[in-house]
């Protein structure tokens, strides 16, 4: 099946780990044989195939753009079965704030807002402050940025506050540690940003 598809498909799927393939493979026969609605099969899974299967959907998505392919229907379905694959991987393993992006931007273009919803509430299960903060840094779609902003801003004040001491991630913490003293009128919330306004103001003079 890789084989047919060719293009840059075919090279990175040679250049993945055996590990990584054969985990591709397992999933493609698991959707093939599992009926719609039950429990996603968990796979083993490490930051290395993550970027492995991050950028064989890339390719994935590029090569399903080409005229030749969009002409032959039974290549694009091809392409789309192992594109939802590589999306359901990751939806199931990621903690990674390139491939949230990936996927969200993906749903945006696909006008797929249930399954932004989806992301969502993966982004709120699974993924740390910081990753948070790296998505609202690293993306340029305001959908996104509202999205990641509402996540961070809903975990406890702990998890923000360590971000304030980053210079990558201090403007971001302070914006969410705003809205929860805004917003959802937390006293510590506030106090936090009094004392880190000050501390600003006292590095500046």
């Amino acid at each position: 099946m890789i084989k047919d598809i060719g293009g840059r498909v075919a090279s990175i799927w040679e250049g993945l780990r055996p590990v990584t393939k054969k985990m591709l493979v397992r999933a493609l026969q698991t959707s093939s044989s599992t009926p719609p609605n039950s429990p996603a099969h968990k796979f083993h899974y490490d930051a290395h195939a993550d970027f492995e299967v991050s950028s064989l959907l890339t390719a994935l998505d590029e090569q399903s753009k080409a005229k030749e392919i969009r002409k032959d229907a039974e290549k694009l379905s091809e392409i789309e079965q192992l594109a939802k694959t590589c999306v359901s991987v990751l939806e199931n393993q990621s903690a990674s704030a390139e491939v949230f992006i990936q996927l969200a931007e993906r749903a945006l273009k696909a006008n797929d807002y249930n399954h932004l919803d989806a992301l969502a509430d993966r982004l709120a299960e699974r993924f740390s402050a910081g990753e948070i903060a790296e998505i609202i840094r690293q993306t340029e779609l305001p959908q996104i940025r509202a999205i990641a902003y509402e996540t961070l801003a809903m975990m406890p004040i702990s998890s923000i506050t360590p971000l304030l001491d980053d210079p990558l991630y201090s403007g971001i913490a302070a914006s969410s540690l705003e809205q929860k003293a805004f917003e959802f009128d937390s006293d510590e919330a506030r106090d936090i940003l009094d004392q880190f306004d000050a501390e600003n103001d006292a590095s500046s003079e």
